[in-house]
């Protein structure tokens, strides 16, 4: 996984486990599982926007944000995106 993927993992644990006033990610963990996956859906929704009617740009800004958010559910469940890539491995093997 590239490093900036990693760093903003990293980032995301350690709001999670020392919150920081102000900090928008310590919000979303205060704001609890609902809203969390509700940013994940809207900007899922703001992805297929952008493919569908805006530029390249637009797609790239609003991918950044979903894998943002989905690191932040991930964060949440305890899940690790090494998990999440040695399943894309395994798919890939098959």
């Amino acid at each position: 996984m590239s490093t900036i993927l990693n760093d903003l993992y990293t980032t995301i644990l350690d709001r999670k486990a020392n919150p920081k006033p102000g900090s928008y990610t310590t919000s979303l963990f205060t704001a609890g599982t609902d809203e969390i996956v509700k940013k994940v859906g809207e900007e899922a929704i703001e992805v297929i926007l952008a493919a569908t009617t805006q530029s390249d740009q637009r797609v790239i800004e609003e991918s950044a944000d979903l894998l943002y958010h989905l690191w932040v559910l991930l964060a949440l469940r305890g899940v690790t995106p090494a998990q999440v890539e040695a399943e894309l491995e395994a798919r890939h093997r098959k």
